[in-house]
């Protein structure tokens, strides 16, 4: 059980709680929020919208930049008892590329997530949205680092497998799904949007239904590992994104109710599949020869 990059922040959760944290972390791994290049201050408030099972946000990506992040955000993140997975975004191959030598090159960081959900700047096209564009951005920075590659797709296409397939093809080690889908909201005391921006992503219970059947039809397109998230708060969502075909789990929304959600999810999760084996004795018996 992981967080869902953006979800969880690690590092004010520790000026709160202190040590205790260390000691009680959440996750089995830990994804930064997403950084570019260069500093982001995000987008105007209101960013955060309340809806039904869901929540929509515009939050834009406020970050450090690259350097920042370097001095002052992973000396802290490399604190934690957990394997670091920073996410990072660029509009441009060279973008990606400097951000992923940057923190490839670093100890601390054990895998990195290509956020793959702005324009190219060169060709326009966005590069989770276009299989041609997703591999070509593989193939530039594969060689770059050994370290594990993790995909996060975007649930904003008509096909999220075919770009699955690209990443794959170009040399990711896992894919990611599914981000935000796009979501608006009208404020009905002033018949304007909710958010400031006019839209942003929608999380949560909401969008289980979409991430289960696009973590399956994924699932069945590639052979890499997949995290699968989206509306994630019990044991048994994720019991749904296992059966559907993820390997890993990941928990998001649900961090903004309760901090110690991965772990409560985590621990639910390992009664069900336990439940399940001890009711199935065939079960029973593979995963004792495994």
């Amino acid at each position: 059980m992981i967080n869902a990059s953006g979800t969880f922040d690690a590092i004010a959760a520790r000026r709160v709680y202190g040590d205790s944290l260390l000691e009680r972390f959440p996750f089995a791994a830990f994804v930064s929020k997403t950084i570019t290049a260069e500093p982001r201050v995000g987008n105007e408030p209101r960013r955060l919208w309340e809806t039904p099972s869901g929540m929509i946000n515009s939050i834009g990506l406020p970050n450090k930049g690259l350097q920042g992040f370097l001095a002052h955000d992973l000396p802290l993140l490399a604190e934690l008892p957990v394997p670091l997975v920073v996410s990072v975004m660029g509009t441009s191959h060279e973008q990606f590329t400097r951000l992923v030598e940057g923190v490839g090159g670093r100890e601390e960081v054990a895998a990195i997530e290509l956020n793959v959900s702005c324009p190219n700047v060169h060709s326009g096209l966005i590069v989770g949205e276009q299989p041609t564009e997703t591999e070509a951005l593989l193939e530039a920075v594969r060689p770059l680092t050994p370290k594990p590659l993790i995909v996060k797709l975007t649930p904003n296409v008509a096909d999220p497998a075919s770009v699955a397939v690209a990443a794959a093809e170009g040399g990711a080690d896992a894919v990611s799904l599914i981000n935000t889908l796009k979501a608006s909201g009208i404020d009905p005391a002033t018949g304007k949007p909710g958010i400031a921006a006019g839209y942003g992503g929608l999380s949560g219970p909401a969008v289980r239904p979409v991430a289960i059947e696009q973590v399956g039809a994924v699932a069945a397109a590639v052979e890499i590992p997949i995290v699968g998230m989206g509306g994630v708060s019990t044991g048994v969502d994720a019991l749904e994104f296992v059966d559907a075909g993820a390997s890993i789990v990941a928990v998001g929304t649900e961090s903004f109710r309760d901090p110690l959600a991965g772990e409560r999810v985590a621990r639910e999760l390992s009664e069900l599949l336990s439940s399940r084996t001890q009711s199935d004795p065939i079960l029973d018996l593979e995963s004792r020869s495994r």
